[in-house]
């Protein structure tokens, strides 16, 4: 198997790359930035998805049997031009179905869209159900359309919707939370359990492997959730993360109290501190509890390698070297 990952010097892309090179294919990575690390099969090549014709052409010159499309735009910026700066999540999406299309080679694509194309709680009635209540998630429905406008039945494809993933690599903004709970800064808002479908990168990862694998009856057209098949506790979650830091208790907050300060945190935002890293919708996104149906993709995957407690001990431990570089 040949596959051409977009975005592969990314968070998921770099653990993917690993995870496809240790299953025997061979890899072509495309993206802007180049990688931290370049496993045995796995080639890289400096690409922008904005320019089709290049795109086009490192399509071509590798002969990918497979295509796993991960390059975007992630952060949330509600003062950004949607199709200006979020061209990656739009524009970016055409050129990839468009070199897709034009590449004989080409058997099958994953595109990957996100959970935030519809709000944190909301439950989509069917996969064109779209409700998103940011930038991003507005690109990405987007993104999502375009895939589906674009089917002319020459290629198999399924378009794919992480939850929030977590894992050894993750941004800066969970680099920053981690370092909260090891510094007892971290608290809990109010006694709810607060279950979420969150997903460990290393089972996230089986699946997009897995998907590549499924015969074409059981994926062809389809959307899939993607994420551990037992919701997480953020409760649970947090504290299992501060005793693998040898942190002290997680201090719990009224939630009365909470938004008191997440109403502080919006004056200070509002008056330009933006990254005043406490408000409302920060608040409100810890506090929505959220389920996807993630039936559809158990049946490909069957059982996941990895745990809770063997994903916080691998999450901690590369902390731990991150921070003591």
């Amino acid at each position: 198997m040949k596959v051409l990952v977009t975005g592969s010097s990314g968070f998921i892309g770099g653990h993917l790359v690993r995870e496809l090179t240790e299953r025997g294919c061979r890899v072509l990575g495309i993206d802007v930035n180049p990688p931290t690390s370049r496993p045995e099969d796995f080639t890289f090549e400096e690409c922008d998805i904005l320019d089709v014709q290049k795109l086009k052409s490192k399509f071509l010159d590798f002969d990918p049997t497979h295509v796993v499309h991960l390059a975007a735009r992630t952060d949330l910026d509600e003062k950004a031009d949607l199709r200006v700066d979020y061209a990656s999540n739009i524009s970016g999406v055409e050129n990839v179905v468009a070199a897709v299309q034009s590449t004989p080679s080409v058997v099958r694509c994953i595109y990957t869209s996100t959970q935030l194309v519809c709000r944190p709680g909301y439950v989509p009635q069917n996969n064109k159900d779209w409700q998103p209540h940011t930038l991003y998630g507005e690109s990405k429905v987007l993104g999502e359309q375009i895939v589906y406008e674009n089917d002319d039945g020459s290629k198999s494809w399924c378009i794919v919707r992480p939850t929030t993933v977590w894992g050894p690599g993750m941004n800066t903004h969970y680099q920053k939370f981690i370092r909260l709970v090891e510094k007892d800064r971290y608290f809990h808002v109010g006694n709810k359990l607060l279950l979420k479908s969150y997903g460990y990168v290393g089972n996230l990862v089986h699946q997009y492997a897995k998907l590549m694998e499924a015969p074409e009856v059981n994926m062809q057209g389809k959307m899939f959730y993607l994420a551990d098949y037992e919701p997480i506790s953020l409760r649970h979650w947090v504290d299992m993360l501060s005793t693998e830091l040898g942190s002290g208790p997680i201090v719990t907050v009224p939630e009365i109290l909470a938004r008191f300060g997440a109403y502080v945190g919006d004056i200070v935002n509002f008056v330009g501190y933006n990254n005043f890293p406490f408000n409302s919708f920060r608040l409100n996104n810890v506090l929505t509890e959220y389920q996807v149906n993630i039936s559809d993709i158990e049946k490909i995957c069957g059982s996941l390698p990895y745990s809770m407690e063997a994903g916080v001990k691998e999450t901690i431990a590369w902390y731990r070297q991150f921070y003591n570089k």
